[in-house]
């Protein structure tokens, strides 16, 4: 069955494997707003685990904003989770300042021995760099961006990456999207670098990143949902969605334009992982329908397979959408 809460909404989430238990951490606000869009003023991130990706136990907060001074004072957004060669448990997240007209976006980090607890740092680890990416205010986009850290070791064994939703300083406004990056040689000082893709590649941002080694392929995930799609993006295959494409190496670059869809607009923020058969599968939030109903609901594992005519993902069963409250 479905992920869900009775009384929040559930959308972006990220996963953590220790071998005997899978953990998710989502993002989660209570349905007392009314509105679905107020659920990103109002995120927290809790967690759950199980032992299949199917059946969930959910634990209950984990983050969320304690300090109105604070990098993260209004909301704790998207994230990921590793285990750093010192055996410490790290999630690198997005925290988010809402002002009136826009919001402020930068990255830090929480630490935990067991994935059940979890200590914030209060230092925020990273924000954009305006020498390569767009602030609040270099155009009419509504926020800074600079969320969904996707942080992985460097294939040569150099120290680690973190890939990271961000906009280009150039660039048509619908058109700046990029794939920001910041390197460390020890999970605690990080530099900021040129994006890892270029604008004008048809999206406005570039959601939710995930790379995945499957079999003898590397591949990237990302979302970017219809709204947010450049104007000279064609909206076919549902318009937005998640999407995929084949990379030389897991830390970039990227040519972000081949990206092929992967599913249509109505599910979001896949997340790609190995169930304990071995088989790769996807699991993805249940973003608005065609009539404009937000679930709120993270679906089942759905199988997937690279389909080499597609130069893309493709899904091996179709998901299936009946939302049970837990």
């Amino acid at each position: 069955m479905v992920f869900s809460l009775k009384d929040s909404w559930v959308w972006d989430f990220w996963l953590a494997d220790d071998g005997f238990t899978f953990h998710m951490y989502y993002l989660h606000a209570p349905k007392s707003l009314g509105d679905p869009e107020l659920r990103h003023r109002n995120a927290r991130i809790g967690h759950a685990t199980s032992q299949d990706l199917s059946n969930w136990v959910p634990h209950g907060v984990v983050l969320q904003p304690d300090d109105p001074d604070a990098f993260d004072a209004t909301s704790t957004w998207t994230g990921s989770v590793l285990k750093g060669p010192d055996g410490i448990w790290r999630m690198f997240y997005t925290g988010a300042r809402f002002y009136e007209s826009h919001n402020i976006e930068a990255i830090g980090v929480a630490t935990s021995p067991d994935l059940h607890t979890w200590t914030k740092h209060p230092e925020t680890v990273i924000e954009a760099d305006g020498r390569w990416y767009e602030k609040y205010g270099d155009s009419t986009w509504p926020e800074e961006a600079w969320r969904d850290p996707w942080v992985l070791a460097d294939p040569a064994g150099d120290g680690w990456h973190m890939l990271i939703t961000a906009r280009s300083k150039e660039g048509d406004v619908d058109n700046r999207g990029v794939i920001g990056h910041a390197t460390s040689r020890d999970l605690e000082t990080w530099e900021v670098r040129p994006p890892l893709s270029q604008p004008d590649a048809g999206f406005g941002h570039l959601e939710v990143l995930q790379t995945a080694v499957m079999d003898d392929r590397t591949v990237l995930l990302f979302s970017c949902g219809v709204d947010t799609l450049a104007a000279t993006r064609p909206k076919g295959f549902g318009g937005g969605g998640i999407w995929s494409l084949e990379t030389d190496q897991a830390s970039g670059p990227y040519n972000v334009e081949s990206a092929a869809n992967v599913t249509t607009a109505q599910l979001y923020s896949g997340r790609l992982i190995r169930n304990r058969a071995g088989q790769w599968v996807m699991m993805a939030c249940h973003d608005a329908n065609s009539d404009g109903f937000f679930e709120g609901v993270v679906s089942d594992p759905i199988p997937v397979r690279w389909d080499p005519e597609r130069g893309g993902l493709t899904l091996v069963a179709p998901p299936t959408s009946t939302a049970k409250a837990r």
